[in-house]
């Protein structure tokens, strides 16, 4: 699979990054709040018809690729 979308008469390759931190960095995402971020965000990128690449939940910090 290629990592370039393609139609007729166009190319494209469209990837944000995405950071999100709680307040004060505080070390709020673990055990039930992480599976349930995890979830929520695997939820909302497939209502709005997105792909994840990459999801990496630390304790106080979410990478979104």
């Amino acid at each position: 699979m290629s990592r370039f979308e393609k139609l007729t008469h166009v190319i494209w390759h469209c990837q944000y990054h995405i950071v999100w931190v709680p307040k004060y960095r505080f070390r709020v995402l673990t055990g039930a709040v992480k599976a349930e971020v995890y979830n929520s965000i695997q939820v909302f990128c497939s209502q709005l018809g997105c792909t994840v690449v990459e999801l990496n939940i630390q304790n106080d910090h979410v990478h979104l690729l």
